[in-house]
C-alpha cells in the first residue's frame, strides 16, 4: 500500500536547476505554500529571476550558484538549508541537460557531460541529503528523470542511460528508506514546454530542429507538470508519469518487449515520419 506524505506547512525545500523550466515552476508552486527555499543553478541571472518570483509568491529564498557535477557545491546547498531553515523537508534533484545523436557520433566528451550532470548530479544530491533525513526520520526526495528512462528511443543513448540510472537509484532508495519515514518519487515526463533544448547538444542540425519542434509543440507546460507532480508526491507515488503518451509508451514497452524496440528503431530510421509526427502530434494531455 502506498504511504501518503503531506507536504508540511511552510516546507523547507531545496531545488536544483531552479533558474528556469520545471525547476522554476516547482519552486513557485512551493512558494505559494509559503515555502522556505534554497535554490541552485549555474545560471545566476535566471536564478535571481526565480528568486524574485518566489518572494512575490510568498516564499522565502536563498540562492547559490551550484554546478551539480561538483559534490562540494551540492553539499553547500544542504549546509545552507540547515543553517537557514534548520533542515530539508523536500529535496528536488532537477538539474539536467540532453545529448541527442547516434552512438558512435556523440563524442565521449558529450557522454561525460551528460552523465556528470544528469546522473552524478542526482547521486550528489542524494548523498548530501539522505543522512540528515534519516537522522530526523522525515523528508521526501523527488528525482526528476524522464520517460526516456523507461522507453529508450534511438538517437538518445546518453540521455536514456542517465535517466534510466535516475529511475534505478530512485527505486533503490524507495526500498531502502521506506522504513525510515522518508518518501521517494521519480518524475518521468515526456516532452514539455521548457528551454532544455537550448542548452542541449546534438550530433547534427536535423536532430536539433526535430527536438525543438517536439518541445515547442508539447501540450504540457512546466507549471502543469509541477502541479501534477506535487499532487502525486503527496499521494505517495513512486513513479510519476504525467502525460498520457508516456503512460501508453511504458505500457507498450512492457507488453511488447523487443518488438516495441524494433518499432522504435523503425521510427528513428524514417526522418520523414519523425518530422510528420513532430508537426502533428501533441505530446500527451491527460
Amino acid at each position: 500500500m502506498t504511504a501518503r506524505w503531506k507536504l508540511p506547512a511552510r516546507p523547507r525545500a531545496v531545488v536544483t536547476g531552479a533558474a528556469s523550466g520545471l525547476g522554476r515552476a516547482l519552486a513557485l508552486r512551493l512558494a505559494e505554500r509559503r515555502a522556505r527555499l534554497v535554490l541552485g543553478d549555474i545560471d545566476e541571472e535566471g536564478l535571481d529571476r526565480t528568486a524574485a518570483a518566489v518572494r512575490e509568491a510568498g516564499g522565502q529564498v536563498r540562492t547559490l550558484r551550484c554546478d551539480v557535477r561538483e559534490a562540494a557545491q551540492v553539499e553547500a546547498l544542504a549546509r545552507t538549508a540547515d543553517e537557514e531553515f534548520g533542515a530539508t523537508d523536500l529535496l528536488v534533484n532537477n538539474a539536467g541537460v540532453a545529448v541527442v545523436g547516434p552512438v558512435g557520433e556523440v563524442s565521449l566528451e558529450d557522454w561525460r557531460w551528460q552523465v556528470d550532470i544528469n546522473l552524478w548530479g542526482v547521486v550528489h544530491g542524494c548523498h548530501a541529503f539522505v543522512p540528515g533525513m534519516k537522522a530526523r526520520r522525515a523528508g521526501h526526495i523527488l528525482n526528476v528523470a524522464s520517460s526516456a528512462g523507461l522507453v529508450c528511443a534511438p538517437m538518445m543513448a546518453p540521455y536514456n542511460v542517465t535517466k534510466a540510472g535516475v529511475i534505478a537509484l530512485s527505486e533503490t532508495l524507495y526500498g531502502e528508506l521506506r522504513g525510515e519515514g522518508i518518501g521517494v518519487s521519480v518524475l518521468c515526463p515526456t516532452f514539455l514546454r521548457t528551454n532544455i533544448h537550448a542548452s542541449s547538444r546534438y550530433s547534427n542540425a536535423e536532430l536539433r530542429d526535430l527536438t525543438g519542434r517536439l518541445v515547442s509543440g508539447a501540450t504540457w507546460t512546466a507549471e502543469q507538470v509541477a502541479d501534477h507532480t506535487l499532487a502525486c508526491m503527496e499521494r505517495g507515488d513512486l513513479f510519476i508519469i504525467p502525460q498520457r503518451d508516456g503512460r501508453a509508451l511504458w505500457w507498450g514497452r512492457r507488453v511488447l518487449g523487443a518488438e516495441f524496440q524494433r518499432w522504435m528503431g523503425g521510427l528513428a530510421r524514417s526522418p520523414r515520419l519523425l518530422r510528420w509526427i513532430s508537426e502533428r502530434v501533441g505530446t500527451g494531455a491527460g
